[in-house]
């Protein structure tokens, strides 16, 4: 089995910030709060009539969407004046160069949330000096709060979660997403998810990676594999797996970092089969 102190030691990214433990708790309690009340927004929002937009042809924004997005920010920059907010314009490789840095989701699975499919999230992540704090992950209509941070471990609701014990991947349930972009020659998935259907026991595409990660570090799933996602897809959650007892890593079995598009989460017992598959179907360019 991977030993997961020598795993995570390869990166700087999930060495221990240099925090304070009441820092920390501090700091985690603030998300905690702030993704709570942004999921009552949505969950507000979720029973009414939506006004939707469009991003691209196949990515959608809901009034929703903003009014969490605003509720947060406004909430980071009243308590914390000079923390800096991840977005499409400070990149991520700048974004490791900042001292504090929130990485915020403020609606994970809009397209589900539009057409009400009850699978959202609000994620929040924060990045101290280039290194993960803390994840918090909030599904408002289930009233679940997944949360783990570096000196912290992964909880639910407050009690304890584990990642599933599960150690053959033909046993396995695992789970993915399908990039917004996608035309025929491009990346798309495809061939990683027939690899998958022939491996595992099931693979489920529920549309929000945040709680496909949340479930992971639960049990709930055995594992996830995702590509051409942002950072703020996955940061909360792959703390959250980290600290779970679980892996999160790149394609390339090295950790997971915020300049990394794609991501494998998964207990240590099928992890390795999961890397084996991702590798044996990567498209060569």
């Amino acid at each position: 089995m991977i030993d997961l102190n020598e795993f995570y030691e390869q990166s700087d990214f999930w060495r221990e910030p240099e925090l304070s433990l009441d820092e920390e708790l501090e700091l985690l309690e603030f998300a905690r709060k702030i993704s709570e009340r942004a999921g009552e927004i949505l969950r507000d929002g979720y029973f009414r009539r939506k006004e939707i937009g469009y991003k691209s042809r196949r990515e959608i924004v809901t009034s929703c969407d903003i009014a969490s997005e605003k509720f947060i920010r406004s909430s980071i920059r009243e308590k914390f004046e000079h923390h800096k907010i991840l977005s499409e314009e400070l990149g991520a490789s700048q974004a490791l160069e900042v001292e504090y840095l929130w990485v915020v989701d403020p609606l994970d699975g809009t397209n589900n949330f539009a057409h009400g499919f009850p699978v959202f999230a609000v994620s929040i992540a924060l990045v101290h000096r280039g290194r993960l704090v803390l994840g918090v992950v909030r599904d408002p209509l289930r009233a679940e709060t997944f949360e783990a941070s570096s000196r912290t471990a992964a909880k639910l609701n407050g009690q304890e979660i584990t990642v599933s014990k599960i150690s053959e991947l033909s046993d396995a349930l695992i789970a993915t997403g399908f990039p917004y972009s996608r035309r025929p020659g491009s990346e798309d998935n495809l061939n990683f998810f027939i690899a998958f259907f022939y491996r595992a026991l099931g693979i489920r595409r529920a549309g929000s990676a945040a709680l496909d990660l949340a479930y992971t570090a639960s049990g709930r799933l055995d594992g996830f594999w995702e590509l051409k996602l942002k950072p703020w897809d996955m940061a909360a959650g792959a703390i959250i797996v980290k600290k779970a007892g679980g892996i999160a890593s790149d394609f390339s079995g090295k950790p997971w970092t915020l300049t990394s598009d794609r991501i494998i989460a998964a207990n240590p017992e099928i992890f390795p089969q999961m890397l084996k598959v991702i590798k044996e179907n990567e498209r060569r360019k």
